[in-house]
């Protein structure tokens, strides 16, 4: 797994395909030419290949998958142009209709809910619940588990999962401070209802949220007769509602068995700012003060090239008669050392001597020039978490200039299970979604960076300034109260009201502005937005009823069921190799068509695809999977663990409670 993970390191910093991804690419090449010899017509040859090709982008992820998504987007468009090339007589997709998905209802849907979302967090509700939990809760594993993967399941029931799970993360982050236990027993119980409580409405999770648009365009191929009815609300409802109940149940009772035990992330503050990194990741830091004398070989010469060859992190200087430098601004990683200064280190002990002996600096026995600035209520180590969708991830701390820019400076990157740290040239690795860095920084710098949305910051118990509005959150239960009693009680879409109660936080100054632009993950924008031409292509070509009728060749003498769960199982697939997003838009015209073959429910077969989209608990591959991994320590098998369990019973309770209601 390490070397397949630095084969992927290696292959985005050079940006030379991988021999996975080259291999990949003529097995796809193969089917592709395989399917266009077997299928009736030339329009369903190249909406077979270009979905072929889509999958390859996904699974192997060549390029982002919302360049991916956007890209294929192009690609139809083009078609139009080329059509008597390909041997078409028109464009797989009308050009006038091809983003018609940016202003589409599944997509101002989830724009206003990510905003409503961030809404809520700034009355500071977050803190609030996080307090409610501790006095209910106590200390005990058994009781917290509950509350939380509860709480945070009915939340996600009306905002994005990921979203849910982000705000949550620092409120588990200050209960496991406070009450002893460790994160790795309550992220994964949380993330995983996280995902679950996607499913109780028809607006927690980006499949169901697109589900109903979906429908709509099937029904355009469809006979009067057969024209699929949307779902409600809550038509979901009492499915997921016991799917949470089963993750929660789950966990109380084989929790001890599936979930790994580590050191609890306890508060730095009135420590030893250094002993968290010590108990949690087992690197024996210190902070130590060197003086620059006037015969040292370091005179001259830059940190960069000093810190990662000699294994120490400089986080403080001062030259004589100025004042300390800490913090944004100050040092970057193109500052030359001159005699006379006092440098702030962290390293280990050995690499600590032989930086001093090799330099010929001055070592303190304490800290003296920077007591203060250096102080645990003035500064300390934290946890940074590079969540989904920031604009930093691809680039690396050297690129962003991280330590002048935001004021942190990194003394570990921790990726599946794996902590890297000085000598491991951690400032070139380009982060990735769910990255944990280990960042030593003043606590105003860390109060800066939690609002900014390319973060989120773990580390909650550090003295800071509050900056959230608890004033606003009448304004923010009414508006959010309005939007729901009008997507409950009227015929209004379902992203206009939503937008009411958006742009209502907005205009009372719950949030402002920039800060609901801020919210929103663009990067999910434009992957939905992007995907629903080819899904258009898919089902108004006839290829969504070619590849039904081929799998209706292999089961079609089974049970309706059993169908149905082979379509549940298809979709759980998809959703372990690419987008929830893109699953659901390749496969929903699929199981519309096998129904109709079968004498099935259309509908039904739609919906569960949408619900078996959320089945993705064995690797971390979902978002809010990938959002966890690094604060609670977790590797991969990890996963395996607890999610395939998980992954059976989703299926389990799934199917039964399907067959129960509808």
């Amino acid at each position: 797994m390490n070397a397949l993970a630095d084969e992927e390191q290696t292959t985005r910093q050079t940006g030379r395909p991988s021999l996975k991804q080259i291999i990949g690419a003529g097995l796809f090449t193969l089917l592709a030419i395989y399917v266009a010899m077997v299928v009736p017509t030339i329009e369903i040859a190249w909406v077979s290949a270009i979905l072929i090709l889509t999958i390859y982008l996904f699974v192997f992820e060549v390029v982002p998958v919302d360049v991916a998504a956007a890209s294929i987007m192009v690609l139809l468009g083009l078609t139009s142009l080329f059509a008597p090339i390909m041997g078409l007589q028109q464009g797989l997709v009308d050009t006038n209709h091809l983003f018609d998905g940016f202003g589409s209802n599944a997509v101002m849907s989830i724009i206003a809910v990510m905003i409503i979302g961030v809404g809520l967090d700034k009355t500071g509700i977050m803190t609030k619940v996080a307090g409610f939990i501790l006095k209910v809760g106590g200390t005990t594993e058994g009781r917290i588990i509950p509350i939380i993967s509860s709480t945070v399941g009915i939340i996600s029931s009306f905002m994005q999962n990921v979203g849910a799970a982000a705000l949550f993360l620092p409120v588990v982050s200050r209960i496991s401070a406070r009450s002893g236990l460790p994160m790795s027993r309550l992220l994964m119980p949380m993330g995983f209802c996280a995902i679950l409580g996607g499913t109780i409405t028809m607006v927690g999770s980006s499949p169901l949220i697109l589900l109903n648009d979906l429908i709509l365009t099937s029904n355009q191929a469809l006979p009067a007769d057969q024209q699929m009815a949307t779902w409600g609300l809550f038509s979901v409802t009492p499915i997921g509602l016991v799917l949470v109940v089963t993750g929660i149940l789950y966990f109380v009772i084989a929790g001890r068995f599936v979930l790994p035990a580590t050191k609890s992330e306890s508060s730095t503050v009135g420590t030893d700012p250094m002993q968290y990194f010590r108990d949690v990741y087992h690197v024996d830091y210190s902070m130590s003060e060197l003086v620059v004398q006037e015969d040292s070989g370091i005179i001259g010469k830059r940190l960069d090239e000093i810190e990662t060859s000699n294994r120490v992190r400089i986080i403080a200087s001062k030259r004589a008669g100025e004042e300390s430098r800490m913090g944004p601004g100050t040092l970057a990683r193109d500052t030359e050392i001159a005699a006379g200064m006092v440098l702030g280190v962290v390293a280990e002990p050995d690499a600590l001597e032989a930086f001093v002996e090799k330099y010929g600096l001055k070592k303190r026995d304490k800290l003296r020039t920077f007591a203060e600035s250096l102080a645990a209520a003035k500064a300390g180590i934290a946890e940074v978490v590079i969540p989904p969708g920031s604009d930093l991830i691809g680039k690396s701390a050297c690129d962003i200039w991280m330590r002048k820019t935001y004021g942190i400076a990194m003394i570990g990157l921790h990726r599946n299970g794996k902590t890297m740290r000085e000598g491991d040239d951690i400032r070139n690795i380009p982060f990735q979604a769910g990255d944990t860095l280990v960042v030593h920084t003043p606590w105003p710098a860390l109060e800066r960076i939690s609002k900014d949305r390319n973060f989120i910051v773990v580390t909650t118990e550090y003295p800071r300034e509050e900056q959230l509005r608890p004033n606003k959150l009448s304004w923010a239960i009414v508006f959010f109260a309005i939007a729901l009693i009008m997507v409950l009680f009227t015929d209004l879409r379902l992203s206009v009201a939503l937008l009411t109660g958006a742009m209502g936080m907005v205009i009372s100054r719950v949030l402002t502005i920039e800060e609901a632009y801020q919210a929103v993950s663009w990067k999910t924008v434009f992957l939905l937005a992007s995907l629903i031409p080819l899904g258009l292509a898919v089902e108004t070509t006839g290829t969504a009823k070619w590849i039904a009728e081929q799998v209706l060749y292999v089961v079609g003498d089974a049970p309706i069921w059993v169908i149905q769960a082979a379509v549940a199982v298809l979709a759980t697939f998809f959703t372990l190799v690419m987008s929830n997003v893109g699953a659901t838009v390749l496969l929903v015209p699929l199981a519309v068509n096998i129904a109709l073959g079968v004498g099935a429910s259309p509908a039904v077969f739609a919906l569960t695809v949408a619900l078996a989209t959320s089945n993705s608990f064995l690797i971390p591959t979902h978002q809010v999977n990938a959002l966890i991994m690094g604060p609670a320590g977790y590797r991969v098998p990890d996963f395996l663990r607890a999610g395939g369990i998980m992954t059976v019973l989703f299926l389990v309770v799934m199917l039964t409670m399907m067959n129960v209601v509808f």
